[in-house]
């Protein structure tokens, strides 16, 4: 006989809370990818040949991800409003 079960309930390790406004989403991604652009450049100045060159490519495209949100960041005029439900 089969023991019908049923679904686990969803469990979410790592959230976002809903009521963290746009402008501050911005900056921590902003900030989050400033910190990986640092250790991508640090590390490819320890590699040599290919490798350095695979990750200075990664690093450049960190790079634009900042320039892109920072012009966001730049030409949104933000509130500190809580979101509507």
């Amino acid at each position: 006989m089969k023991k019908i079960t049923p679904n686990p309930p969803v469990i979410n390790i790592f959230t976002i809370a809903q009521d963290i406004d746009t402008e501050t989403l911005l900056i921590h991604a902003s900030e989050t990818l400033a910190s990986l652009n640092a250790m991508t450049t640090d590390l490819a100045f320890k590699l040599e040949d290919s490798h350095r060159q695979q990750l200075l490519a990664s690093q450049q495209l960190i790079v634009l991800s900042e320039l892109l949100i920072e012009r966001v960041l730049n030409m949104q005029p933000f509130t500190r409003e809580p979101p509507q439900p």
